[in-house]
């Protein structure tokens, strides 16, 4: 049987994280770090522990979080070049993740520049929300960049962060309320050539959907109508799966 992801961060991945940063930084505490840690995980589960060893990197970096961020991302290794691994072997760059979004909100630019190079080898669709929340306008241009990124993590990151109801998230209720914003990021992404970036604009459809059915689908329509790429088809399958096992008729027609 698989080890449970919740167990692979234990005090022996934390030794090894502190090694790593060790020989980058003399700023860090190691002891701090382990001992933290090491108070804590036994009886936590996984959000938990993510959680624990972020805080731990903060106190081991004296709560200075642009030293540590700057540090951390000297150890964040080579990038993921496939559309799997995220939570196998990049699994250990999910506390980088939350360090991020918990401490680095009042650093913005060190903070997006973080959040690029995580992505680019795990994920941050949740550590990016705090930021959509507090930098709205600001956010949204950076991520409208992403989504024509040459890197599909980043374009991925681009849909998948602006989810309205985006699950074991917080809603993004300003988009629960008015999805117009994000439409421009899904437009230039709809006919992505990855599947992995196609899933994820489909589902933030769907999300839509949820709350404004009819503006949904007057854009699923627009898209069908305007092409037969291929891509373009898929999302438009994917994002209407509900409604097509009902049998809804613009649902079936639209997914022909």
């Amino acid at each position: 049987m698989a080890k449970k992801l919740k167990l692979w961060f234990d005090i022996a991945l934390a030794e090894k994280l502190a090694k790593n940063t060790i020989k980058v930084s003399k700023d860090f505490d190691q002891n701090l770090f382990l001992n933290h840690i090491l108070s804590k995980i036994e009886s936590q589960e996984l959000k938990a522990r993510v959680e624990t060893f972020a805080d731990a990197l903060f106190i081991a970096f004296n709560k200075n979080y642009e030293l540590g961020c700057k540090a951390l991302l000297q150890t964040v290794g080579p990038e993921n070049l496939k559309e799997i691994g995220m939570f196998t072997e990049y699994y250990w760059l999910m506390p980088f993740a939350k360090f991020v979004e918990k401490y680095g909100l009042n650093n913005y630019d060190l903070s997006m520049h973080a959040i690029s190079e995580i992505t680019k080898r795990n994920t941050c669709e949740f550590t990016i929300r705090p930021f959509i929340e507090n930098y709205p306008e600001k956010t949204l241009n950076q991520m409208l960049v992403w989504s024509k990124h040459q890197n599909f993590h980043l374009r991925r990151l681009s849909s998948e962060g602006i989810r309205p109801r985006l699950p074991w998230a917080t809603k993004l209720n300003e988009f629960v309320n008015d999805p117009t914003p994000i439409i421009p990021i899904l437009e230039n992404l709809k006919n992505d050539p990855i599947k992995y970036v196609q899933r994820s604009v489909a589902n933030c459809i769907n999300d839509i959907l949820k709350d404004h059915e009819e503006f949904a689908i007057e854009l699923l329509h627009k898209w069908y109508h305007a092409t037969d790429d291929k891509a373009t088809r898929w999302i438009i399958k994917h994002a209407v799966r509900n409604y097509r096992k009902k049998g809804i008729a613009w649902a079936v027609k639209i997914s022909e």
